[in-house]
């Protein structure tokens, strides 16, 4: 019998597949685990904004605390708060390690980041949450291109980087084009509800 993977339970629990490998088993049960899995249950309003802010957490793998620093400083942003929180936690390294298809899911990101193989504007930069502008490089270091998990990148394995990241996948080199826009960042998740339940 098959050991139940955390990702996969946290995965049916939010209702959305957080790796490639958990889409087959939410597939085959899309229903919260556990016995009162598959019951209907009526949501109450703090219980959707909840689960929403949770499935934020879980795509960027972050902290609660990261998250509240995150929807603080898109309050002040003077934007739509909302869009400036996905813009914000999109412009972390580790995001942007993966959209530009050198990792396939964050949690390889973010080991990419912590074990010192990504460059930013040609210096190593060791912290997921170190924050890019527009105009900012990053690169896979030239000693890990030749390992195993960037090799497979370089061939184009991983998404199709979207039009705000300049991406070389070959040389395993991106260009921070501009800020995206919400429609160009696959998060699931309505942001609106978030900003809601942080300003309860």
């Amino acid at each position: 019998m098959n050991t139940p993977r955390p990702k996969v339970r946290l995965s049916r629990a939010l209702g959305i597949p957080l790796t490639p490998k958990c889409v087959q088993y939410f597939e085959r049960r899309p229903y919260p685990p556990g016995e009162h899995g598959r019951k209907r249950r009526k949501d109450s309003d703090y219980s959707t904004r909840l689960k929403e802010k949770q499935r934020l957490r879980a795509q960027y793998d972050i902290s609660e605390t990261q998250l509240r620093a995150a929807f603080d400083r898109a309050k002040r942003s003077g934007g739509k708060t909302g869009e400036a929180l996905i813009q914000d936690l999109e412009s972390r390294l580790d995001a942007t390690v993966l959209r530009a298809g050198f990792a396939r899911t964050i949690y390889q990101a973010r080991q990419f980041v912590t074990h010192q193989h990504v460059l930013v504007n040609g210096k190593r930069v060791d912290r997921p949450s170190y924050r890019l502008k527009p105009g900012d490089f990053l690169e896979v270091a030239e000693k890990s291109k030749r390992k195993d998990p960037f090799l497979v990148a370089a061939s184009g394995a991983h998404a199709e980087p979207p039009a705000y990241l300049e991406v070389r996948l070959a040389d395993l080199v991106a260009r921070v084009e501009r800020t995206p826009g919400r429609e160009e960042v696959p998060v699931i998740c309505e942001e609106q509800l978030v900003v809601e339940y942080y300003s309860r």
